[in-house]
This record gives C-alpha cells, sequence and structure tokens, in this order.
C-alpha cells in the first residue's frame, strides 16, 4: 500500500444503492455522505452539528464538491442516512479505513460500534444521530 494512490471518499461508496427520489432531491446523496464524515471526524455529534459544520465550511466544501442544493439541513442529513442500505455503508467506510489508514504488525485499533454510533448515549438521555 505505500505506492497507493489517493482517492476520493465516492471511490469507496460508489456501491450504495443511491437512496433519493429521483427528481425529489435537489442534494447529491454521495456529497451528503462526504459533509458528514467531513463533519464527524471534526467532532460533530448530531445532524444539527453536521448542518452547522456545513455551513461554516460551505466554501471549502465548494472547492471539490458541487453543492447544488447547498448545504443540506439536519432533517436532510437524518433522512438520507437513515435510508441508505447500512450494510453497503458500512462495507464502504471500511474500505475508506483501510485505504487511509495503514496499520503496521502489531499494532491494534480498536473500534466499538455502539460508541461510534453513540447508542450508548441513549441511556443517559443523550441520543444524538438517529
Amino acid at each position: 500500500m505505500e505506492n497507493a494512490t489517493h482517492e476520493s471518499l465516492e471511490v469507496y461508496f460508489r456501491d450504495i444503492p443511491d437512496p433519493c427520489v429521483e427528481g425529489r432531491c435537489e442534494h447529491l446523496w454521495i456529497e451528503v455522505i462526504i459533509i458528514a464524515i467531513c463533519a464527524i471526524i471534526t467532532g460533530a455529534e448530531s445532524w444539527v452539528e453536521v448542518e452547522t459544520f456545513g455551513t461554516l465550511k460551505e466554501e471549502w466544501l465548494k472547492s471539490f464538491l458541487r453543492l447544488p442544493g447547498g448545504i443540506p439541513s439536519h432533517d436532510t442529513f437524518g433522512r438520507i442516512f437513515s435510508a441508505l442500505d447500512a450494510e453497503a455503508f458500512q462495507m464502504g467506510f471500511a474500505r475508506w479505513v483501510e485505504g487511509v489508514f495503514r496499520v503496521t504488525e502489531g499494532q491494534v485499533v480498536a473500534i466499538d460500534g455502539k460508541t461510534v454510533r453513540r447508542s450508548h448515549a441513549k441511556t443517559l438521555g443523550k441520543a444524538h444521530f438517529g
């Protein structure tokens, strides 16, 4: 993987079926995914925070995204992610992580899925995504 080329996030998620109804979506679903991933990496913990990130970083996002409908609302993020094929998204995300991060022999990266999805927070009355 030392000579691997850097590919866009779109490459890793292109196999996910488009959940949008043709003619009814003003946003490109792949761009919604890309904005959400960027926002979550920077610490966003809710769809409102993802929308806020997108609004604050809109000019930067426009440097590599088309954004025909502007920045999606938090409700749009929620609707699109709830309509995505979760298994296909998980596979695409895993391929992206493998492609971006090289774990050397002997290193272990443990990821707790419930913590990542913040489902544990629901029991504390702090439900975020969903």
